[in-house]
């Protein structure tokens, strides 16, 4: 897959120190490597890490990360990279949170009181399933020649991209805050979801409202 031209630049102590102000529960991460079922856990401090409170883990065996799948109370932040990297925050050590890296997808899930904040690069990214009230958010701008995403439940997206064809589906009552630009844009969203594309330039829009009528999807085309 070839990305277009990425001339944002980010800085990973900002990413570092936004992250490390939320309060987060993690005891247990377990980390699968790539194509294998066999699960490994670790809980490691972050050397650089100030105090007890402010700790971080990167996952090992993670690599070819084409999908993101999150479930529960999760906040994301994913951004380009030249190669992959997961980095998980955490504060307390009670809780668990999973993180399951198998055949490509990458699959969070934390159903704890507090949120799990997530930090991904990844450098041939193609979807992303959100769940749940979890949030995705990019840090920095998203570049693809294609993009799918999923948004399910109370979900949120707030999604900076450049991409020659995106395809947005936003259900239930999530939300969907756009921006960027696209070449082709397809948006399916329910009538009880929420969307905001105001900041999104797109040469093509194809957009439909979902409406649930006896258990039957009726499309509408708004465009």
């Amino acid at each position: 897959m070839v990305y277009l031209e990425n001339k944002n630049i980010y800085n990973s102590h900002s990413i570092d120190n936004i992250m490390k102000t939320a309060i987060l529960t993690l005891a247990t991460i377990a980390s699968i490597a790539l194509g294998i079922g066999t699960k490994t856990y670790a809980a490691e401090n972050n050397g650089t890490a100030k105090s007890n409170n402010e700790v971080s883990t990167v996952l090992v065996n993670v690599s070819k990360i084409s999908k993101i799948e999150v479930r529960g109370n999760v906040e994301l932040f994913v951004s380009d990279g030249e190669s992959d990297q997961v980095k998980v925050y955490n504060k307390y050590y009670q809780q668990s949170a999973l993180v399951q890296s198998q055949n490509g997808v990458l699959r969070i899930t934390s159903y704890a009181d507090q949120k799990l904040v997530v930090w991904i690069k990844a450098a041939d990214l193609r979807a992303i399933s959100v769940y749940d009230n979890a949030e995705v958010k990019s840090f920095g701008k998203l570049n693809a020649i294609e993009l799918d995403v999923k948004l399910h439940d109370n979900a949120s997206a707030k999604l900076d991209m450049d991409a020659y064809s995106a395809n947005i589906t936003v259900k239930d009552r999530a939300i969907a805050d756009l921006s960027g630009t696209a070449g082709q844009l397809n948006l399916k969203h329910d009538v009880t979801a929420s969307v905001n594309k105001y900041d999104l330039k797109a040469a093509t829009l194809i957009e439909n409202k979902i409406i649930v009528a006896n258990n039957n999807e009726l499309a509408m085309a708004t465009n």
